[in-house]
């Protein structure tokens, strides 16, 4: 008999969240790289709300650092349909315009699903989602070095507005929203994490993933 997307076993579902800069994408990738098992990633990033119905001047007045920036229920619905193993559609948003793209993203869920935010366990209805939750500890120092990095390169941003955003709200809004989830972190990391912790979190992933298959 086929196997059907209602029969296979619930995908392990890790959320990696820290601030902005502090090596989610990084530690995402590390973790594909050393898993043995297929990985499926995602990011919150791709459910900033859709901000087309504003003039591009009043898209840069909006907060995108606080958790309101997001698409929630999108956000939910999609690891709902993840933890139950389904296909799922997710949209693809441009930072350079602040609007969502028309298309959206085919995603095939895995044994292991990797998902990468700020503020991932924020909403207690999300944090209960995750079977593993680890939270990236970095110094606001190297977070900005890096945001200006990424910015500079694949944002168009200028080096004074990210420093200028940096102080007046991406600093104040991780010290509000995201330096709190640490609390609800199984797993803490201080940067830069160095090979053996990776794969250490690598194995300690794979024993729950042969765990759920056993059963």
């Amino acid at each position: 008999m086929p196997v059907t997307e209602d029969m296979k076993p619930r995908p392990q579902l890790i959320a990696l969240v820290g601030g902005s800069g502090s090596g989610k994408t990084w530690l995402s990738r590390s973790l594909q790289k050393a898993l043995h098992f297929p990985v499926t990633r995602l990011s919150l990033d791709e459910f900033y709300r859709d901000q087309s119905h504003l003039t591009p001047s009043m898209r840069e007045r909006v907060n995108y650092d606080h958790p309101n920036a997001i698409d929630w229920p999108m956000a939910e619905a999609v690891l709902l349909r993840c933890r139950a193993a389904r296909t799922v559609y997710v949209p693809r948003y441009s930072f350079v315009t602040h609007t969502r793209r028309r298309t959206f993203k085919m995603v095939v869920t895995r044994p292991i699903i990797l998902v990468d935010g700020l503020w991932l366990l924020w909403q207690p209805q999300l944090r209960e989602l995750f079977d593993l939750r680890i939270f990236l500890h970095c110094p606001a120092r190297l977070r900005l070095e890096r945001r200006l990095q990424r910015d500079m390169a694949e944002r168009g941003r200028h080096g004074r507005s990210v420093r200028r955003q940096f102080k007046e709200t991406v600093s104040p809004m991780h010290k509000r929203f995201v330096a709190p989830q640490v609390k609800w972190a199984d797993v803490v990391l201080r940067q830069p994490p160095g090979q053996k912790e990776v794969e250490r979190l690598a194995a300690i992933i794979e024993d729950r993933v042969r765990e759920r298959i056993s059963c």
